[in-house]
């Protein structure tokens, strides 16, 4: 079979597309004919060695991906001919996957194979974000920063789910489209004084609930759009730095500060994924989820989708589509 290898961590420029064994049946795995693979900042920062999980080189990469199970073991709720997903951390940037069954989900009727791609990643993501750490209500209003990509139009579609207004910040007119297209209320532009018109758009009490993955300065300006007892969500640094808040903003606003780290809480909580794709699988049906898929680039490509991804070009969800490929 065909994947992607890395074989040293100098960044994107590293795979190297190669003939490589297929993997073997095994108890408490799937084997799963990859249709389709998501390109997510996990990927990145693994092909340059920054990423908390250091598997050891070689490595194929690809953290989510969805196909056709080949083999599941009796018991496992699978068999073979189903459309599934599944997220591994390593491995679906590759034609054939061997994934721990407890890591795979049926793809929802509606969704195609290259949003299910991107699903488990992005969504579960922003729903462990918003439900859980965020303490999301409806009728409340949520900011979304990087509102275009794979997981800000993912927050955007949850939010909605939940039934909370939805103001995107974006930094073009492409942008601010694709946001819209996800379901956000109103669209600001990060160019402009954004703060100003989020307290605007909110009468003046701000919103109560920010979702950011960029980091930078939108991090450090977020709570000045905030309403007392708003949560700022710190989901990542797309931006580059790792931004650091005055506490008094914190004080005197009443305002919380919240970690997500979706991939670490599982490990804690083995429970969560087959929760959150339950509630998922509602907001599926209802309409208020519908994954974007940005770009898609076949297999031997993927390296410039990594690097698409790193310069904030994408939209929507980035994915390699992989059978029938070269």
């Amino acid at each position: 079979m065909r994947a992607l290898v890395i074989e040293r961590t100098d960044g994107p420029a590293a795979l190297e597309l190669r003939d490589v064994p297929e993997p073997e049946p095994e108890e408490g795995f799937v084997l799963l004919d990859v249709e389709a693979a998501g390109v997510s900042f996990p990927d990145l920062l693994l092909t340059r060695g920054e990423y908390q999980l250091k598997p050891p080189l070689p490595f194929t990469p690809g953290v989510e991906c969805a196909g056709t199970i080949r083999w599941a073991p009796e018991g496992s709720g699978f068999a073979p001919g189903d459309r599934a997903m599944a997220i591994t951390m390593t491995g679906g940037f590759a034609e054939v996957l061997k994934a721990p069954a407890a890591t795979c989900f049926p793809i929802p009727d509606g969704l195609s194979f290259e949003q299910a791609a991107g699903f488990l990643m992005n969504h579960h993501t922003a729903h462990f974000a918003l439900d859980r750490r965020g303490r999301l209500k409806e009728g409340e209003t949520l900011l979304v920063h990087g509102a275009a990509g794979g997981v800000g139009s993912a927050a955007i579609q949850v939010g909605k789910g939940i039934g909370a207004r939805v103001i995107a910040v974006v930094s073009s007119d492409e942008k601010a489209a694709v946001a819209r297209e996800a379901g956000a209320d109103e669209v600001i532009d990060s160019n402009g004084d954004w703060v100003a018109e989020a307290k605007e758009l909110t009468e003046g009490r701000g919103v109560d609930c920010v979702f950011d993955p960029v980091g930078g300065e939108r991090l450090t300006a977020s709570p000045r759009c905030m309403a007392p007892e708003g949560r700022l969500l710190v989901i990542g640094f797309a931006e580059g730095t790792i931004p650091e808040i005055a506490a008094n903003r914190v004080l005197l606003r009443n305002i919380d500060i919240v970690g997500v780290n979706w991939g670490g809480f599982i490990a804690q909580d083995f429970t969560l994924p087959a929760k959150t794709h339950k509630a998922l699988a509602a907001m599926i049906e209802s309409g208020a989820v519908d994954p974007l898929v940005g770009r898609s680039y076949p297999l031997s490509e993927a390296g410039q989708a990594l690097i698409d991804l790193d310069e904030r070009r994408a939209t929507g969800k980035l994915v390699l589509t992989i059978a029938g490929t070269s």
